[in-house]
C-alpha cells in the first residue's frame, strides 16, 4: 500500500487559536458581567450602609439633644439662686430701723444733760473741796447747804455728792496724814477726827481704812504734843504723861506716852 502524505497542521492551528480565543473572549465577557453584577449589588449595601450611619448617629443626637434640656436645667436652678440671695433683703428694714433707735436714743440723751444751773455750780464746787479739802461725803454735803457757806438747795447739793468724782477712802488717809503731820495725833484721836459728826464725818470703814495704811511714827507725834503742851502751857512731865494717855486727850498708848517723856529734852 503506498504511503499516505502526511496532513497539514496549520488550519488544524488555526481552528486551535480561533478556538481559544473565543473562550478568552468569553470569559472576559463573562468576568465583566459579573463585575458589574458584583459592582451593582455592592452599591444598595452602600447605600443602606450610608442610610444605616444616620440611623447610628441619632443617639448622638439624642445626647446632643438632652444637653440644651440639660443647660435649661441648670439655668433653672441658676434663676432659683436668687430666691436665696432676696432674704438679706427682707433683713434690710431691721438694720434700717437701727439708726432709728440711735436718733431716738440721741434724741432722749439732752434730756439727762439737761442739769439746771444751780445742780452744775453745786457740783464744781463740791469737786473742788473734795480735791482740796479731801472732805467727806456728809461733809461735802454740809458745807454746800451751810448757811454759813454755799448755801445750796438739798437737791443741789445731793446732786452734787451723788456725782462729784471722788475717792472717800484717798480723802480719809489724806486727811488723816495732814492731822498727823500738823497737829501730831495719835491713832486713835485721828480715827475719832475722821469718823466724829462734829469733825470730817467720814464712815467708819473709811476711816479705818486711813488709820491702816497711814505712815506715821506715834512715838514722834507723842514726843511732839509732849513738846507743845510743855512749852505753850509749862506743864509738868507727869502732866503732860497724863494728857497724852487720857481718853479725853491725846489717846497715845502708855509705851508712846513713856516715850515722848523720856525724850522731853532731847
Amino acid at each position: 500500500m503506498p504511503p499516505v502524505p502526511p496532513v497539514t497542521t496549520g488550519k488544524k492551528k488555526g481552528l486551535i487559536a480561533a478556538g481559544c480565543g473565543c473562550i478568552v473572549l468569553f470569559l472576559i465577557v463573562v468576568g465583566g458581567c459579573s463585575a458589574i453584577v458584583f459592582s451593582g449589588g455592592d452599591d444598595p449595601t452602600s447605600a443602606e450602609t450610608s442610610a444605616a450611619e444616620p440611623a447610628e448617629a441619632d443617639p448622638v443626637e439624642a445626647e446632643e439633644a438632652d444637653a440644651p434640656a440639660e443647660e435649661a436645667a441648670t439655668d433653672d436652678v441658676v434663676e432659683e439662686e436668687p430666691a436665696v440671695e432676696e432674704e438679706p433683703a427682707a433683713e434690710q428694714p431691721a438694720a434700717e430701723e437701727a439708726p432709728a433707735e440711735k436718733e431716738s436714743t440721741q434724741e432722749e440723751a439732752p434730756a439727762g444733760d439737761d442739769v439746771p444751773a444751780e445742780h452744775t455750780s453745786a457740783l464744781n464746787s463740791a469737786q473742788s473741796y473734795s480735791d482740796l479739802l479731801h472732805m467727806s461725803k456728809q461733809g461735802l454735803f454740809d458745807q454746800l447747804t451751810s448757811e454759813y457757806a454755799d448755801q445750796f438747795s438739798d437737791e443741789a447739793a445731793q446732786y452734787a455728792v451723788d456725782n462729784v468724782d471722788a475717792d472717800w477712802n484717798a480723802n480719809a488717809l489724806a486727811s488723816a496724814e495732814s492731822y498727823s503731820e500738823t497737829m501730831h495725833m495719835s491713832k486713835a484721836g485721828i480715827y475719832d477726827q475722821l469718823t466724829s459728826e462734829y469733825g470730817e464725818q467720814f464712815l467708819a470703814e473709811e476711816a479705818q481704812y486711813a488709820i491702816d495704811t497711814i505712815e506715821a511714827d506715834w512715838n514722834d507725834n507723842a514726843l511732839q504734843s509732849a513738846r507743845s503742851y510743855r512749852d505753850s502751857m509749862d506743864m509738868s512731865p507727869e502732866a503732860i504723861r497724863d494728857q497724852l494717855t487720857s481718853e479725853y486727850g491725846e489717846q497715845f498708848t502708855q509705851e508712846q506716852a513713856d516715850y515722848a517723856v523720856e525724850h522731853l529734852d532731847d
